[in-house]
């Protein structure tokens, strides 16, 4: 593949993009009266059911349990719906691929950022929520970014995987379903990891790379202390290796999306 070749395409394309971004946005709230505002509400809803929840469940009185809730399931929503959005990007714009000639990967880009900014403006919970339990940041929020940015990778990576996959086998969408229920379980999203590493399986934690994004931007957010090296040094190299996978298995498999859309 000729890089520079790709990127000058790809620069042809960002108005496309840009469209193709509001149009996604648009369409996941066009039926709703809140409309993006859902974007805070639902989060916002979310945290207060398994802070309720959880927080009775395990007896936690730690005031800012519900940061703590939040930081996990805002990283692991983007995740999870950003990659089943890519999942069906190619197929779920089958019609104007066999019409118009536009780089097919476009659609998967457009998918995860579409995702991505609404995530960007969920955010404003955690700030607000934030606020209100008086956790006091530090400059290590300036670190958060860096899990931000490799989960975007990250995710990037095997929206494109699974798109391609989903061409040509369409169970792959119930099976990426339950993959994602499972990693959400394994996130440590509403629970602490002491639980987990004291009965012996805190190697789930090492072998999950949207755990180690989501430890790293607590530690930053929350604790405002330094990320964990290695866990930024295993998920990147991850991030790295599925965009690698997913651009490489895109690129190769793309010219038969129309015989199967």
């Amino acid at each position: 593949m000729n890089i520079k070749r790709h990127l000058n395409n790809f620069l042809r394309y960002k108005y496309l993009l840009f469209e193709l971004v509001k149009k996604n946005i648009k369409l996941k709230y066009r039926r709703s009266y809140l409309g993006i505002l859902w974007t805070l509400v639902e989060p916002l809803l979310t945290m207060i059911v398994l802070t309720l929840v959880f927080g009775t469940l395990f007896g936690k009185d730690d005031r800012t349990y519900p940061v703590y809730i939040l930081c996990g399931r805002l990283l692991y929503s983007f995740f999870s719906s950003a990659s089943k959005a890519g999942l069906k990007a190619v197929s779920g714009n089958a019609a104007m691929i066999k019409k118009v000639y536009v780089p097919k990967y476009i659609y998967v880009v457009a998918a995860i950022i579409s995702n991505f900014v609404t995530f960007v403006i969920s955010l404003v919970v955690l700030v607000g929520v934030a606020a209100v339990l008086r956790v006091e940041p530090t400059w290590h929020i300036v670190e958060g970014l860096i899990p931000l940015v490799i989960l975007f990778v990250m995710t990037l990576g095997i929206g494109l995987i699974l798109a391609t996959l989903n061409v040509f086998f369409r169970d792959i969408e119930y099976i990426w379903s339950v993959l994602t229920m499972l990693i959400m379980y394994a996130s440590a999203i509403f629970y602490t990891t002491e639980r987990v590493i004291n009965t012996g399986n805190g190697w789930v934690f090492n072998v999950n790379p949207i755990y180690m994004c989501i430890a790293n931007f607590r530690n930053a957010v929350l604790y405002g202390t330094g990320m964990n090296v290695d866990y930024c040094i295993h998920s990147a190299i991850f991030a790295v290796i599925s965009v690698i996978i997913g651009s490489v298995l895109f690129y190769k498999e793309q010219d038969k999306f129309i015989l199967y859309v």
